[in-house]
């Protein structure tokens, strides 16, 4: 069936535009009039697309994390105020993206063919992930909408503002970083080859330091690309090592034991459960539920399995902070803290605080590693070039030396 495109206006004389499949034009037609809805004008999705679109689009059609906080922002806002259909269509106009205008008219056209707001947004799944509309559907459900997409809206601020601090964390020293390998290579490619030209005539056997910088300038300069092949070669391998989910699983799993990486991975995870389960118990949404959704968009396979593991304890009769305890990867305060909320009745209220306080660690603990990460790169890079520096000038005092005498 095609994607029609059209314009009416309701009996209160408001503009509707969606998206309806159907055979033909005339099927539309019948469907909105059959909705009490005046056609202004019909036609095919894809020739709107070709007529809007722009000429260059490049990556997928799908809000971004930014996009979607605003927009769930402004939803929560204009649905206290106005029907569901004419603040989707508001937002649209107001955006100025045409990806997410798209992705809003999507919705919106879900909504004006009946639909519920849930059953809109999953026409644009990417978009709206599930976790996301299952908290949608049960805030239309208990006709609590603009609470739910409020604490929606809560939710994906606070975890933007964790990826923006990680982010600002790491920038500097992955450029500084690559900095130093840009030097370093430098030098190390075009600087030496040509001072040990001026070596070869002496004949004197050069020191030690200054044949170890001259074997290894003549490897990286004949053999660069080599080492780069060997580089993506040994990547590549790795990433199809890893498409074996057990390997995946052993791999993951050493991963969260090293020192300084698995505190850092395990931590944010921890934040991100508590934050979100926070969010759902307290909108009164099911516990398991919630569990589940957010297990499959966990990308580390040891959490993932024991994310799942703590939805089968749950289902069989078990509490959420014996199922913490009993994985052994999460923090011992989260654990402390969930079983507390248990017990007074207050779980949303308890995981919030370990949310809010695994946070401040993890921004303390990051803060921390980067101040000696920073320095510790700068006295390697420092320590390289000394040894190329020194590398050339024993020969030279080498040679004065032989002068003098």
């Amino acid at each position: 069936m095609t994607q029609f495109d059209y314009v009416a206006l309701d009996v209160a004389g408001r503009e509707k535009r969606g998206r309806m499949p159907a055979a033909n034009v005339e099927e539309v037609r019948e469907k909105l009039i059959a909705k009490k809805l005046y056609v202004v004008s019909i036609g095919e999705g894809a020739e709107r697309a070709a007529a809007g679109a722009p000429l260059l689009s490049i990556g997928p059609k799908r809000l971004s994390a930014k996009e979607l906080t605003l927009f769930t922002r402004q939803l929560a806002t204009l649905v206290r105020v106005s029907p569901i259909e004419e603040s989707l269509r508001t937002i649209a106009r107001q955006t100025e993206s045409e990806k997410a205008r798209g992705v809003i008219d999507t919705v919106h056209g879900g909504v004006l063919e009946g639909r519920s707001l849930a059953e809109a947004m999953q026409r644009e799944a990417k978009s709206f992930p599930q976790l996301y509309r299952a908290m949608v559907s049960a805030g239309e459900g208990a006709g609590s909408l603009p609470i739910i997409l409020d604490r929606l809206a809560d939710l994906q601020e606070r975890q933007a503002q964790v990826r923006s601090k990680l982010f600002a964390a790491l920038a500097y020293p992955l450029v500084l970083a690559l900095v130093a390998m840009f030097v370093v290579g430098a030098l190390m490619i075009y600087v030496v080859p040509k001072v040990v030209e001026q070596f070869d005539t002496v004949g004197q056997q050069l020191p030690l330091l200054t044949r170890i910088v001259i074997a290894l300038s003549g490897l990286l300069a004949g053999w660069w690309w080599a080492m780069l092949l060997a580089v993506g070669g040994l990547a590549f391998l790795s990433w199809r090592l890893l498409q074996d989910p057990a390997r995946r699983l052993a791999f993951d799993l050493r991963l969260l034991r090293l020192p300084l990486i698995g505190r850092l991975i395990r931590d944010l995870h921890a934040a991100r459960l508590a934050r979100t389960l926070s969010t759902m118990v307290a909108s009164r949404l099911p516990l398991i539920e919630g569990l589940a959704l957010t297990s499959r968009t966990v990308r580390n396979h040891a959490l993932r399995q024991a994310s799942e593991q703590m939805v089968e304890a749950i289902r069989g009769g078990g509490s959420l902070s014996a199922a913490l305890r009993r994985t052994g990867l999460f923090p011992p305060l989260l654990v402390y803290l969930t079983a507390s909320g248990e017990s007074s009745g207050q779980l949303d209220t308890m995981l919030e605080r370990a949310a809010d306080y695994l946070e401040r660690e993890f921004d303390s603990f990051t803060a921390a590693a980067l101040a000696m990460l920073e320095p510790a790169i700068i006295v390697i890079m420092g320590a390289i070039v000394a040894a190329i520096v020194l590398s050339i000038l024993l020969p030279i005092l080498q040679l004065e030396s032989l002068a003098g005498v």
